[in-house]
């Protein structure tokens, strides 16, 4: 009996230290897997924090490029208001000139604009009444000058000079053709300016008409001098 339980004592402490080795292997297992679970866990979580900064880069410059488009068209816009305003502002004292430069100017554009002087002016409402007649005589008296003959101005003082010289230039204008404008009854919606009619060919001379060509020309310069 002795000898048996010495067997089995030596086969238990042998089962004893079977079990206590693979306990730690098995142990020694676990803490790999857990280590390498941990390693793959912490790379994971490092790829998506990277891709999470790299999206949230990504959409940080998408919006910082929407900011400055947008920018660019609000700024765009206010400088196409001010620039609006300021050829606006334009029209609005050409329109608004004192009689006696307004006739000048208009006269002035008739005359550049006439080709054979027999030419309509249509006015508005508004300047046909106030400056029509006027603007017509002064360009009238302007064309036929270009061609009649100058007097001496010491004749021309006088009443009979004066006289001589008006049939002058009446003559010359019968002649010649030239100084033949009139005021047409018809008038235009327009702010100020005129339109000159020779049968079927119009001249735009309608102030809003040279401010808008004229900002198709300036408005870079204007541009360039208002923001500079």
């Amino acid at each position: 009996m002795e000898g048996i339980e010495k067997i089995a004592a030596k086969i238990a402490q042998d089962a004893q230290a079977e079990i206590q080795k693979l306990t730690a292997e098995t142990d020694e297992k676990v803490k790999a897997i857990q280590e390498d679970a941990q390693a793959q866990a912490q790379q994971e979580a490092n790829e998506i924090v990277e891709r999470g900064r790299s999206a949230a880069g990504e959409r940080l410059q998408r919006l910082s490029s929407a900011a400055q488009m947008e920018r660019r068209k609000l700024e765009l816009a206010a400088k196409q208001e001010v620039l609006g305003e300021a050829f606006a502002l334009a029209l609005e004292r050409l329109c608004s000139l004192p009689e006696k430069e307004h006739i000048a100017l208009l006269t002035k554009l008739a005359l550049e604009a006439a080709s054979s002087g027999k030419e309509q002016l249509i006015f508005s409402q508004k300047d046909r009444n106030k400056v029509g007649k006027q603007v017509v005589m002064a360009a009238n008296e302007a064309l036929v000058k270009e061609r009649a003959p100058a007097l001496p101005s010491e004749v021309t003082k006088s009443k009979v000079g004066a006289f001589v010289d008006k049939l002058v230039h009446n003559t010359t204008a019968m002649v010649t053709g030239a100084g033949m404008l009139t005021l047409a009854e018809e008038t235009r919606d327009i702010q100020g300016g005129f339109i000159m009619v020779d049968g079927d060919v119009e001249i735009n001379c309608a102030f809003e008409t040279l401010i808008r060509l004229q900002r198709e020309q300036m408005e870079k310069t204007v541009a360039d001098a208002l923001f500079a």
